[in-house]
């Protein structure tokens, strides 16, 4: 009879197939899913322009969702480390992802600027941060941008290089945390009977 429960017992208790693996399977499939959510955030978001902060708003939602699935997927309850490991890999992956696709789509549209205007003429730059300071320059005038350091666009691509990298940390940190979290909470709940 012993042997009859432990075969359906829950894989909670005892890695699946025998493995010692930090990281549970489900939650490297979790990872993956994670990269697909990524993917489809930084799109919708971040091309949309006007709505680029809504990528900050999906972050830890998309970080909760992602570590509480790792387990899930996993059929994870116990040991805690197992369940936090499992939240943080799926978290981390995911955060990763959505920097990659938030700043390189960000930086395209920096460093492929042409400098071309909707009358079909074009500003007096060169390709890439030139332009962007240029429009910059025409819409919020010398003297905003001065009073924030930039003052050339040498100092303007140094400004949007710092405003991406602490953009990218806020990310992991907003990701990864809501999915340690996530997976924090199942951790403290109580295995549910089978």
């Amino acid at each position: 009879m012993t042997a009859a429960l432990s075969e359906h017992a829950p894989s909670v208790m005892r890695p699946a197939g025998g493995e010692r693996r930090l990281i549970d399977r489900g939650a490297i499939f979790a990872g993956y899913v994670g990269l697909g959510m990524a993917l489809v955030i930084a799109i919708a978001f971040e091309l949309i322009i006007p709505v680029q902060p809504f990528v900050f708003l999906a972050a830890p939602i998309a970080g909760a969702l992602i570590g509480a699935y790792a387990n899930v997927r996993s059929e994870r309850w116990r040991p805690r480390l197992r369940v936090l490991a499992n939240a943080a890999y799926a978290g981390l992956v995911t955060s990763a992802g959505l920097v990659v696709l938030y700043v390189t789509l960000r930086l395209v549209f920096v460093y492929a600027d042409s400098g071309a205007l909707p009358d079909r003429s074009s500003l007096d730059c060169s390709p890439g941060p030139a332009c962007v300071y240029q429009r910059y320059l025409e819409a919020r005038g010398a003297d905003e941008l001065a009073a924030a350091g930039i003052t050339d666009a040498a100092s303007f691509e140094a400004a949007v290089l710092r405003e991406q990298a602490f953009g990218a940390l806020v990310l992991v940190l907003l990701t990864s945390g809501s999915a340690i979290l996530a997976g924090g909470a199942r951790a403290l709940r109580s295995v549910p009977s089978t």
